[in-house]
């Protein structure tokens, strides 16, 4: 089950970054996990909200471009190879995981949680399902 990623293009100049964050905090969206990219002239924010359709719009009136793109989220057991055991089973399945990033859980935790863009969602998914590896839905990110 798949879950949709916001990511939004800023220019890469002091205070865009905050204007973004406080237009999402001005309209109590919460952001759940986040990752910055970067080049000279724009940067690319990547984002799991708790409401993602009130974020793109609050985005796009504010001026953002902002567009939708399928995730998948998973729980690592926090372990030396966790990781290395789930990106195995993209491996199996030759699917290429074109970028990731962490997401941080409860201190009580025994796992990580990894966010995927991978080059084929359904591929990936099938091949973790079989392996026993449930993705987190939207709402379970929303609770972490």
């Amino acid at each position: 089950m798949s879950m949709k990623q916001i990511s939004v293009f800023l220019e890469n100049k002091p205070g865009k970054l905050s204007e973004m964050t406080a237009l999402l905090a001005e309209n109590k969206i919460d952001i759940r996990a986040l990752s910055l990219a970067e080049t000279k002239d724009f940067g690319i924010a990547r984002m799991i909200v708790d409401d993602v359709y009130d974020a793109a719009n609050v985005l796009r009136a504010g001026g953002f471009i902002a567009n939708f793109s399928p995730v998948l989220a998973f729980a690592v057991p926090d372990e030396p190879g966790g990781l290395n055991k789930l990106l195995g089973v993209f491996n199996a399945a030759k699917v290429n995981v074109e970028y990731m990033y962490a997401v941080l859980g409860s201190s009580d935790s025994r796992h990580a949680y990894m966010i995927f863009r991978v080059t084929d969602t359904k591929t990936s998914e099938a091949a973790l399902l079989a392996k026993g590896l449930r993705p987190l839905s939207q709402e379970e990110m929303a609770e972490l």
